[in-house]
């Protein structure tokens, strides 16, 4: 028994406390099967995390999307280098951009909802990685929008030599991110 205990090597990595090794080759064997298991329970468990961070930072997204648009709009309800008809094709390009994001939405809760139990761990990470992808790149997008209808105004206020106005209206130089 003590020579045994002498053979045994253990090992701490993380919270897993993994043991191996004996004597014996049956004891050998099947803790090698068992480290193989461990490892592809720890893999499934750490994919399950990454897949659990990517829902939640998708729809984090969302708010970062809202928040840039009512922001913004806001903001361009009061520039006086935008007519009512621009405002509210503004607000139309917006709203089709909001839309996308809902859809996406929509798409992610299939896989968290009880429908999407009958896909496999393969089929879920990949909805969960296209609705994540698809989210930051519309996220840019409204970005985009945003700095180029501030952009619109900002070149009609240089032609009028206001700068200022505009320059105050869309945030202190730190808030500028146009």
């Amino acid at each position: 028994m003590n020579r045994l205990i002498l053979l045994v090597e253990s090992r701490i990595r993380g919270d897993v406390y993994v043991r191996f090794g004996g004597e014996l080759p049956k004891t050998h064997r099947s803790n090698t099967a068992g480290r193989w298991m461990l490892s592809l329970r720890l893999r499934k468990v750490k994919n399950l995390v990454r897949d659990a961070r990517k829902v939640q930072q998708t729809v984090l997204m969302v708010g970062d999307i809202t928040d840039i648009y009512v922001t913004n709009f806001e903001r361009m309800l009061s520039d006086p280098y935008f007519t009512p008809e621009e405002l509210s094709a503004i607000a139309l390009g917006y709203t089709k951009l909001l839309e996308e994001s809902a859809h996406l939405l929509n798409d992610l809760k299939t896989v968290v909802n009880e429908n999407g139990l009958s896909m496999n761990d393969k089929e879920r990470m990949d909805i969960i990685d296209r609705c994540y992808n698809d989210m930051l790149q519309n996220r840019s997008l409204v970005q985009y929008y945003t700095n180029k209808n501030i952009g619109v105004s900002y070149l009609r206020a240089k032609k009028r030599n206001d700068l200022d106005r505009v320059m105050a209206l869309y945030g202190s130089p730190n808030e500028r991110y146009w």
